[in-house]
């Protein structure tokens, strides 16, 4: 059994988290800034369908990619290099947020609901949450989000409706963070997609260690500038 949450974020410890399903913690709560914070700040986040409960998770072990890592292959390496691409931070993150959304194949919903979206749209209005963006064309075809705290970037999702358009913006935000000097970029669970961009599993109490050092508890939010990650690539 997992624990209900009450009126305030007091989350159990993540050590308590179900092996099967990997991760699952709690659930219960809102999805307000104190509360994602909170979470976040502990390597909890939220993960539900539609008309479910909220339910928070910290899987064991974390999929994570360290920014000056990252792997980049020949192939990504040659379309990092095409000019008929652009790069931008934060110009239009309810649109990205929208397009993560959308289904991937038919029949099958998403996740991110519209209460998702209305939160995450919130803690990017607060300079928390933030969009990589890739342009073909004037047309957004590829991004991701996710949630910067201190030196720790907390992926959410990526969408691509060109070929390598999420790699193109995963690729640039990996190096505007290590510019930044990020430290960590969390990937929350493990995939192949992920591990051959330089993804690597590590520990939750590992995990938990980093985040003790990297977030703070009054780390303030950052607005990022709209053509910061895009520089050429070379």
């Amino acid at each position: 059994m997992i624990p209900w949450l009450g009126d305030t974020p007091a989350f159990p410890p993540v050590t308590r988290a179900l092996r099967e399903p990997n991760g699952l913690l709690a659930a219960g709560g809102t999805l307000n800034p104190e509360w994602l914070l909170a979470a976040y700040r502990r390597g909890i986040f939220p993960w539900f369908n539609e008309g479910e409960p909220i339910l928070w998770w910290s899987p064991n072990p974390r999929m994570v990619v360290f920014p000056d890592q990252v792997r980049i292959t020949r192939s990504l390496r040659k379309t990092l290099r095409n000019t008929r691409y652009e790069v931008r931070l934060d110009h239009d993150f309810p649109a990205v947020i929208r397009a993560c959304a959308e289904p991937r194949a038919a029949g099958i919903g998403t996740w991110i609901t519209a209460d998702i979206q209305a939160a995450y749209i919130r803690m990017h209005q607060l300079g928390y949450a933030h969009s990589v963006e890739t342009y073909m064309d004037g047309e957004l075809v590829g991004g991701l989000y996710g949630m910067a705290l201190g030196q720790a970037f907390f992926g959410e999702s990526m969408f691509s409706r060109r070929t390598d358009a999420s790699k193109i913006a995963f690729a640039h935000l990996t190096r505007f963070l290590e510019q930044r000097n990020f430290r960590v970029l969390d990937c929350q669970m493990t995939t192949q997609h992920l591990a051959s961009l330089g993804g690597r599993e590590i520990p939750r109490e590992a995990f938990s260690r980093l985040l003790d050092t990297l977030t703070g508890q009054h780390a303030p939010p950052e607005r990022w500038p709209t053509d910061g990650a895009n520089t050429p690539w070379t």
